[in-house]
């Protein structure tokens, strides 16, 4: 029953935004160029499925998906190796912080430049941008085991690839899954905002771009809408996996 009030509460925000939009743009006589009716917005995405659905394939299946997998996968990598050898963690991680706070609009042309304009720069990107939160929250989590916990596994006898796995990544769990739904959205971000220094004649960052400065901003919104989709429907899935593997964790737990 909670579970459905939680997922109720959004769902009735989000129509009652929409109703208010709505009748904000008729009552008020708001321009379209400035700020379409949602039910335009809506009508401007069914009229164009198959141009969005071919710009949803080239930015996010071929692009943000592909770049994310790289990007969690090779962090997740490198902060097992940071955690087995001290001098690679402590070498490794001022550069993290310092190469997560470069901006992506200094980045994406960069790499738009190395790997051309089709959807491998913009993976790069993505990977970019996914790789070092993932290999912080994650060097963030295999510190996270109790002491005692740690204390027992050695008394043991246990290795520190026994210890890893049965007690050190079940800890990390919570901080793997925070990084992973971070990502996701950097990954959408990252994908569309490469796109708009160099791409085909498809993807979601060309589309807005393109749109805007012919004025359809009806069909930029769609394209927005289309993101925020995917976007939502991509981090639901990932609370769905973090709820199955980490049941045991407290916030979990029926009060």
């Amino acid at each position: 029953m909670t579970n459905r009030a939680d997922l109720a509460y959004p769902i009735v925000f989000g129509l009652a935004v929409l109703a208010a939009w709505e009748l904000a743009c008729r009552l008020l006589s708001i321009p379209t160029v400035l700020l379409p009716a949602p039910s335009l917005i809506f009508g401007k995405l069914i009229s164009s499925l198959p141009i969005l659905g071919a710009d949803f394939v080239q930015t996010v299946i071929r692009a943000a998906i592909p770049g994310w997998i790289m990007g969690c996968l090779a962090g997740f990598v490198v902060a097992l190796a940071c955690d087995r050898f001290d001098f690679l963690r402590r070498g490794l991680m001022p550069i993290s912080n310092f190469v997560s706070a470069l901006p992506i609009i200094g980045i994406a042309p960069i790499l738009v430049m190395w790997f051309g304009f089709d959807w491998q720069s913009k993976a790069a990107v993505v990977v970019v941008m996914t790789f070092f939160p993932m290999l912080v929250n994650t060097v963030a989590g295999l510190a996270s085991a109790g002491k005692l916990e740690r204390d027992l596994m050695q008394s043991y006898g246990a290795s520190w690839f026994q210890t890893l796995v049965r007690l050190r990544l079940p800890a990390a769990m919570p901080f793997i899954f925070n990084a992973l739904k971070i990502n996701a959205t950097l990954a959408m971000i990252g994908a569309i905002v490469a796109e708009f220094f160099g791409t085909p004649t498809v993807g979601m960052g060309f589309r807005i771009s393109t749109e805007v400065g012919r004025m359809a901003v009806d069909m930029v919104w769609a394209t927005i809408a289309v993101a925020a989709i995917a976007g939502s429907a991509f981090y639901g899935l990932l609370v769905l996996a973090e709820r199955a593997i980490t049941f045991w964790h407290p916030s979990y737990r029926q009060r």
